[in-house]
């Protein structure tokens, strides 16, 4: 019955929203458009309307189109500067998952001395306060991923150390997110498959942690079911504005989820994959290592009828027992066309294990100690075997 909701960001869903952007209350008169390094948002001329209703509130801007698919400590450090140096007194992330993830360090790091990995609590971080109130944020994500439009976390890899760890500060909530599935509609099906895996695992973690409560179950719930119903469709045509919709309301939803409830080492295990594999996307590690992730779960008794509910929500009606999730879970990555990634793809090799498992421990530890029952070094090691192609 516990639970401790804080959720202060004003969500602005669906089509057409970005528009109205020009009409709100914005947190400064100058902004730091934090974009990726990529071509997207200027080739589909998503900056270019970003940068025209920010202009129409009398908004000043500069680009910092610095950001990483995981994006990395230097960056950070990079964008904190930018900020420092053009006067600027908000962000707008504009992107998908890193860019948002990015745009909140780099908020604290333009009003905060010292190196990013200071104030990180995990691994070889010094664990420093914050002491200075970081940048507003507005949010305004073009894909349906991490959910991290509404949540006070940003997840960075440090390059040196290959940490790559989450950090949670209530004054990293966005003041504002836009939410808008007209965003989406261009994202590869390769990429709206992954993304959307990972707000359908925010989900499904949550709904198995051991911090599982009545309000986490209401969004966990909720957000498979349009996740897991919608996702193949969205794959097989971008264009579909339905499905669309619904995939980012349940991504939204598996934001929230993360406020009230808590994420299990499934993301933990993933970081450590793709904190010595930079070109690992998130979603496809976490798809990767998921089968058998729940399976020892199921296996262990820990919460079979959340398994059952779990399947019911993804369109089995009649699941009966936990494994049943697993058949739905391996028939949607089928459909998703996602079922064949391999570790080996991107480098990863099975002497990795070991050291990946104890980098996980290290640098999220947290989040084992969410599990239902706890993962020892071999269960971890055995599901990364598990796993492997």
């Amino acid at each position: 019955m516990v639970f401790n909701m804080y959720i202060p960001t004003r969500v602005l869903f669906g089509c057409g929203q970005l528009d109205k952007l020009h009409k709100q209350m914005l947190p400064g008169k100058k902004a730091l458009i934090v974009i990726s390094s990529g071509k997207s948002v200027k080739a589909n001329g998503f900056l270019a309307r970003t940068e025209e209703q920010l202009q129409l509130a009398g908004v000043e801007t500069v680009v910092f189109d610095k950001v990483q698919a995981n994006p990395l400590k230097s960056t950070i450090m990079a964008g904190g500067m930018a900020a420092r140096a053009n006067n600027c007194d908000f962000i707008v992330a504009l992107g998908g998952g890193s860019c948002l993830d990015a745009a909140k360090a780099i908020a604290m790091m333009a009003t905060n001395d010292g190196d990013y990995w200071d104030y990180i609590t995990s691994g070889t971080g010094k664990g420093l306060s914050v002491s200075n109130k970081p940048l507003p944020v507005i949010a305004i994500t073009t894909t349906a991923g991490t959910g991290s439009e509404v949540d006070a976390a940003t997840v960075v890899t440090n390059e040196e150390t290959h940490e790559k760890t989450g950090f949670v500060h209530e004054s990293l909530f966005p003041v504002l997110a836009i939410v808008d599935p007209e965003l989406m509609l261009t994202v590869p099906p390769k990429f709206t498959a992954y993304q959307g895996f990972d707000a359908l695992f925010h989900s499904t973690e949550t709904y198995i942690s051991n911090g599982a409560n009545l309000l986490s179950d209401i969004y966990a719930v909720t957000a498979i079911e349009n996740v897991s119903r919608n996702l193949a469709q969205a794959v097989k045509d971008g264009h579909d504005l339905e499905s669309r919709e619904k995939v980012a309301f349940g991504n939204t939803l598996s934001g929230m989820v993360m406020c009230v409830g808590q994420l299990t080492s499934e993301h933990s295990l993933e970081h450590a994959m793709s904190a010595y594999h930079q070109q690992l996307p998130h979603g496809a590690g976490l798809i990767m290592l998921s089968k058998a992730y729940y399976a020892h779960f199921i296996n262990k008794h820990v919460c079979d009828e959340r398994f059952v509910t779990m399947a019911k929500a993804m369109g089995m009606e009649n699941a009966k027992k936990p494994l049943d999730f697993i058949t739905t879970l391996a028939k949607l990555q089928e459909d998703c066309g996602v079922a064949d990634l391999k570790m080996s793809d991107y480098g990863i090799k099975p002497e990795e294990f070991a050291k990946m498992t104890s980098n996980a421990m290290d640098t999220m530890g947290k989040l084992f100690k969410c599990d239902r029952t706890p993962l020892s070094t071999e269960d971890c090691i055995a599901i990364y075997e598990a796993s492997y192609r």
